[in-house]
């Protein structure tokens, strides 16, 4: 049986990634901060007949997310897929955020994927298999206003993984490391993220369901290539 790991693995994408794979035939482990929300996925993932284990983490401790990657593999055997989807927000002017903010959107955003990555290759390495898949986000390439730290976290992973890759393909491995590029989404990241102003915000549209995200992540799982943009706004 495949296995496959993603962190914020209990809402949005992680979670319509999480069922899309169960349904599969993976065995999928979880990764996310809330207990609650960890259960209920976890017991959700179960009722399609697979094996599942939800790990409590904060993506930004590298230490935890090390053990939770040990910690699943010891459960559910050889991880196969790591997916990196952990995100945190803040919606605001750059000048209004203070240095403990911007660092905390950072540290979730991007540096929860250098940590999720370097747990993912110190598994996968020995063995020369695997697949890590960033999701990503249309803002890698072009920012917007309003979310300075999410945009400059997103535009990070991207020259992190290509870095990353190259240092695989001088070492010959087989692991592979792909991004999902993702446009729109209707999840709940607007809902979570800190906002300064008096009003809610929407995501820039065509606003695209979490499933079609999913889809894409499980395509490139699959047939692994260097990067798969989601909808035509994300390539525009």
């Amino acid at each position: 049986m495949a296995v496959i790991v993603i962190t914020g693995g209990t809402a949005g994408v992680g979670k319509a990634t999480a069922l899309h794979f169960a349904k599969a035939g993976y065995d999928v482990g979880i990764i996310a901060r809330d207990e609650q929300s960890l259960r209920s996925t976890e017991e959700e993932l179960r009722r399609f007949g697979i094996n599942a284990r939800a790990v409590q983490a904060d993506v930004a401790d590298s230490k935890a997310v090390t053990d939770a990657a040990n910690e699943i593999e010891y459960r559910l055997g050889a991880i196969d897929v790591w997916v990196n989807n952990a995100m945190g927000g803040m919606l605001a002017p750059f000048r209004t955020m203070s240095p403990e903010e911007f660092r905390r959107v950072t540290e979730v955003t991007y540096l929860g994927y250098v940590n999720g990555t370097r747990a993912a290759l110190e598994l996968m390495t020995p063995r020369d298999r695997g697949t890590i898949i960033q999701v990503g986000s249309a803002l890698a390439y072009r920012s917007i206003p309003l979310q300075s730290a999410y945009c400059g976290a997103k535009a990070a992973i991207r020259g992190f993984t290509d870095a990353v890759r190259t240092e695989l393909m001088h070492e010959n491995s087989r692991v592979q490391i792909a991004m999902v590029q993702m446009p729109g989404l209707n999840t709940p990241q607007f809902e979570w993220a800190r906002n300064k102003f008096a009003w809610a915000m929407r995501p820039v549209p065509p606003v695209f369901q979490p499933e079609v995200a999913a889809s894409a992540i499980f395509k490139v799982a699959q047939k692994p290539v260097r990067e798969l943009w989601v909808g035509s706004s994300t390539v525009q």
